[in-house]
């Protein structure tokens, strides 16, 4: 979140932009990364539509590993990025970007109160496995194989448990990466055949509304605690789409909202339930596009 003094900086900077671009409006595209993860693709189509259609500009969907994404907002090939995790799953790749100098600046607080972990269905017994620590019992490895479900290579999840991994021990475990799609596709699988799995999750994501699941614990904390998504843009965006900056800066979803969101996008498609969320908080989007609060 960002503090007090951080936020007066960035409204004053935004402000100015409104004041002296407002006439060199860019005409080009508005690009934006996204990575193929249920919750940036609902939040990031949804800020798509309310660009093209309540401020008339023009948007472009980059979508591309989340490392690359913060390279490409650092270098300018992508305006915004709408999926930073705060302040420790991201916090290495922020870090390199502005190494030598701000290149990424954050634009705001999309939600909150997100986190990652690893997760297994309910079915599982308790008593067998509910801590990570659990996982080194000899009869919990062969019952999963060996192997933890990941997600994409370059995602903070992903190194994150390759850490966990290698802090509680677990060197007898394969992390099987692949993306969210492929991770979502392996526990369908095995939840249609109660088999056993674990896997690298996060909330907010529609499969724990879609499947009985629970956390493992982690008594270790290397996966972190809870986290905060904000919307991160190229250090020269706000002068050039001033508008738009101050549109994303506004942009605010409650997490219950977003959840019901995405699952109701795995029910018919992450378009129809953009529109559905236009139509159903009418109020919320008009303050975000204007600024007004009525």
């Amino acid at each position: 979140m960002l503090g007090k003094t951080s936020k007066i900086v960035l409204s004053a900077v935004l402000g100015l932009g409104m004041v002296t671009g407002a006439q060199a409006q860019s005409n080009e595209p508005v690009r934006i990364g996204w990575t193929a993860w249920s919750d940036a693709e609902f939040v990031t189509k949804l800020a798509k539509d309310v660009i093209e259609n309540r401020l008339d500009r023009d948007v472009e969907l980059v979508q591309t590993d989340i490392a690359p994404q913060y390279q490409g907002v650092a270098n300018g090939d992508i305006d915004v990025m709408m999926m930073s995790w705060q302040p420790g799953t991201h916090a290495d790749y922020l870090d390199k970007v502005n190494s030598d100098g701000v290149k990424a600046i954050n634009l705001g607080l999309l939600y909150g109160y997100a986190r990652l972990g690893w997760a297994v269905p309910n079915y599982i017994p308790k008593s067998e496995l509910n801590s990570i620590e659990d996982l080194k019992k000899d009869s919990v490895r062969e019952k999963l194989d060996g192997t933890i479900t990941g997600i994409d290579p370059g995602a903070g999840l992903t190194r994150l448990s390759k850490k966990t991994i290698e802090d509680y021990g677990l060197d007898d475990y394969n992390l099987q990466t692949s993306s969210g799609a492929g991770m979502t596709a392996a526990l369908d699988r095995a939840v249609k055949r109660d088999n056993w799995i674990v896997v690298t999750a996060w909330s907010p994501h529609w499969l724990f509304g879609a499947y009985d699941m629970r956390y493992l614990k982690d008594p270790k904390g290397t996966l972190g605690s809870y986290e905060r998504i904000h919307a991160f843009a190229n250090v020269g965006f706000y002068q050039r789409d001033p508008e738009v900056a101050m549109f994303l800066s506004r942009m605010q979803i409650p997490l219950d909202d977003l959840e019901a969101a995405m699952y109701d996008a795995q029910q018919t498609s992450y378009e129809k339930a953009v529109q559905k969320y236009i139509d159903n908080n009418k109020a919320r989007i008009d303050y975000w596009v204007t600024g007004d609060v009525k």
